[in-house]
Parts: structure tokens; C-alpha cells; sequence
């Protein structure tokens, strides 16, 4: 009968191992590092960008939260038994540039090489977010990664209301709020963030009030202004994602040259009585809003919310799935709206997607970013405008 030894020593006849000085040159190549320890281990020091999976959840986690199979990942536990039996596994799940640091994290600390104790949820947190930390795609890690984001809404109105509100809910840690109206009573129809008696007070201020009492880990920036090409860079610099909830065609086109011209992923969206449509604008990756409109719509062709109505609910849909592509972009998960159009009619509960495309005559590009100049477009939308 075989003993652990044994078992040990086939295992580590079928993986390559490595040695901590090797380790540490691979890091600096760019490979990933799996912690395999225990989550109190792991809490008790760490070597940093680590990607932590217990032993025991391996297999059930390796896909979702490891990159491609051909990537180099160097895997080690606290002395290098561990990783050896999970650089195996993932030979067996078809990873192919797998090794085992030999020594593990003890020989790594004793010898000086850079470790850091990491951060981690408070018990209160881990409470609040424990169906995301159950999640193998989130975990705490991702976490931790929602805590560190910024994320812009533009709108405190219809899209905007229920996109913050699931933003703060998902704890989304810095969430910037623009809008320079006050609450009226016909707001609330559909823009949830606010109340009866809130009628006639700002809407970044009613705003702040409800996602605050909602998740106190979430910092709320107002910015309680009209956008313009004079403030609008200033505003957007800093976030991660702008959740785009405008209601007309001057402040989208502006939107758009700044967020290209400093490299912001916009989450769009738009609604018309029982239709509405999302996307994601990512300058640096995919197609912007001067690609998907290059030129603006008659008036009477795109009447506003206020002119044509809305059904109350169809903002919340579609704020709703704004605020999943921010959380998308910002975990770095799943298949992002970029170069997609998702549209959803309410009358017939339909689902249809079209693909985007870059215009080869758009100028407006990231690649331009250093010769875009923000201007405003007061009525028209005219053409893009460069430097030189």
C-alpha cells in the first residue's frame, strides 16, 4: 500500500518545481502567483498580487478565477507539499505552464523577498456581502476590488436612481453623483432614489441621503453643477466607470470626447416610452457613442422623456443592467456590452442585440486623445473637434 511519501513523490515527478530565487524572477516576467494556503494562513502574510484558492476549493474555482491555461502560474503553500499536490491538479485540468515553488511562503519571508500581510473584510462586511464572497467570481478579493472603485453616475433621475442604488448595495466604495436639479413630485413615476418628502431639495442632496442609509461604506460625491466643457475633464478624472443617465444630446457628445480623450469606459443608456437600449463605450477597446451616432436626430425625432412619457418601471430595467456592466468592468468578469447594443422593448418583454462598429471618418479616437478638445454643443451636435 502506498504511503503519503509515495503519493508525494509521484506527484512531484509529474510537475516541475522551482526554487524561491526562480519564483521571484518569474513574478517579475509577469506570472501569476496561487496562494494555496488556508484563508487564515493567508490572512497572516501573503506575497503581494497573490490570487488566494484554498487546496480544497481548487478545482471547483481554478476556471473562474485563473487566466488562460498557457499562462505561467507559480503555485505554492507554506513549505511546498500542498502546491505540489495542486500544480498537479491543474496539469490534470489542462493547465500547461504550471509549477510548484519549492520551500513555499516560509522559505520566501525567511529570506527576506517582499510579502505583505493583506487587507480584509471586517465581520460587518463579510455579513453585508456575503452572497457576493460566495460567489468564486467575486469573493473577497473582488470585494475588496468594489470597495476601491469609483464609479460616476450621471443623473440622479430615472436611470441614474436605481443604477446607484445597486451600485451602493453591491458596495461600490466611492459613487460620484452629478445633477444640478431639484426633486420634483413628477420625478417619482420612476426615480426611486428620492421621496415625497424630498420635493424641492436637490437631487445629489436626496440622493446622498438614500444610499447612505443604504451602505455606509459608500462615499457619495455630489456634484451639484451644470457639465461643461469647463468643468467636465475635471469631474470624470479619477473614475473607474461613468454610468451615463443623460437626457439629451449636447452633454452625450461632450461625454463622449471626454471620456475618450482620458480613457474612461462609459455604461450607456437611454430610454423612450417602452424601449429602451444599453452599451458599453470603452474608448480604449471597442467603439465609442460617435460611432454608434455620429450625427444627432432631428428634435422631432427624439423627443425627451418629458415630451414623449415613459413607463415608470422601464428606467429601473435599464438602469439595472447599467449598473451590472459597471460591476462587470470593474471585477473584470464575463462578457462585457462593448461593441454590443442591447435593446429591450417592454411591450413584448424582447431581448435584441446589434453589433457596433468603429467609424473608420471618426476622429474623436484614443489613439487621437492628446488633439481632442472639449467643447460644448449647445442645440446641434456638430463635428468632432481636434487640435492641430
Amino acid at each position: 500500500m502506498a504511503t503519503f511519501r509515495d503519493i508525494l513523490i509521484a506527484t512531484k515527478g509529474r510537475i516541475r518545481e522551482v526554487d524561491t530565487a526562480e519564483g521571484e524572477a518569474l513574478r517579475k516576467e509577469g506570472a501569476v502567483f496561487l496562494d494555496v494556503r488556508e484563508p487564515d494562513e493567508f490572512e497572516q502574510g501573503t506575497i503581494p498580487g497573490s490570487i488566494h484558492i484554498p487546496r480544497g476549493h481548487l478545482e471547483a474555482n481554478a476556471e473562474a478565477r485563473l487566466p488562460r491555461r498557457d499562462t505561467p502560474i507559480v503555485v505554492y503553500c507554506a513549505g511546498g507539499v500542498r502546491s505540489a499536490f495542486a500544480a498537479d491538479t491543474l496539469q490534470d485540468l489542462s493547465y500547461t505552464g504550471v509549477v510548484s515553488m519549492d520551500g513555499g511562503f516560509n522559505r520566501w519571508k525567511d529570506e527576506g523577498r517582499p510579502w505583505s500581510v493583506p487587507r480584509s473584510l471586517t465581520p460587518e462586511q463579510r455579513n453585508r456581502y456575503h452572497r457576493h464572497i460566495l460567489l468564486p467570481e467575486v469573493g473577497e478579493e473582488g470585494q475588496m476590488r468594489l470597495l476601491d472603485s469609483k464609479v460616476l453616475c450621471l443623473g440622479a433621475g430615472g436611470l441614474g436612481s436605481p443604477a446607484a442604488l445597486y451600485l451602493a448595495a453591491a458596495g461600490v466604495g466611492t459613487l460620484g453623483v452629478v445633477d444640478m436639479d431639484v426633486v420634483d413630485a413628477s420625478n417619482l413615476q420612476r426615480q426611486i432614489l428620492h421621496n415625497l418628502e424630498r420635493v424641492g431639495e436637490r437631487k445629489v442632496d436626496s440622493a446622498k441621503k438614500t444610499i447612505t442609509a443604504l451602505n455606509p461604506d459608500v462615499n457619495v460625491v455630489c456634484h451639484d453643477v451644470r457639465l461643461g466643457a469647463d468643468n467636465i475633464l475635471s469631474i470624470i478624472d479619477g473614475y473607474d466607470v461613468i454610468v451615463d443617465g443623460a437626457d439629451n444630446f449636447p452633454v452625450r457628445y461632450m461625454l463622449n470626447d471626454a471620456s475618450v480623450k482620458l480613457g474612461i469606459p462609459v455604461v450607456h443608456g437611454s430610454i423612450f416610452r417602452f424601449e429602451g437600449m444599453v452599451t458599453v463605450f470603452d474608448p480604449k477597446e471597442g467603439p465609442t457613442y460617435r460611432d454608434l451616432v455620429p450625427e444627432p436626430p432631428p428634435s422631432e425625432l427624439a423627443p425627451s422623456c418629458a415630451e414623449a412619457g415613459v413607463l415608470g418601471v422601464l428606467p429601473g430595467v435599464v438602469g439595472s443592467l447599467q449598473a451590472l456592466e459597471a460591476l462587470k468592468i470593474v471585477l473584470g468578469y464575463g462578457d462585457v456590452l462593448r461593441g454590443r447594443l442591447l435593446t429591450f422593448d417592454a411591450g413584448d418583454m424582447s431581448f435584441r442585440e446589434y453589433r457596433v462598429r468603429p467609424d473608420p471618418s471618426n476622429r474623436i479616437t484614443w489613439e487621437n486623445r492628446d488633439r481632442i478638445q472639449i467643447v460644448e454643443l449647445e442645440g446641434l451636435c456638430g463635428p468632432a473637434v481636434l487640435s492641430g
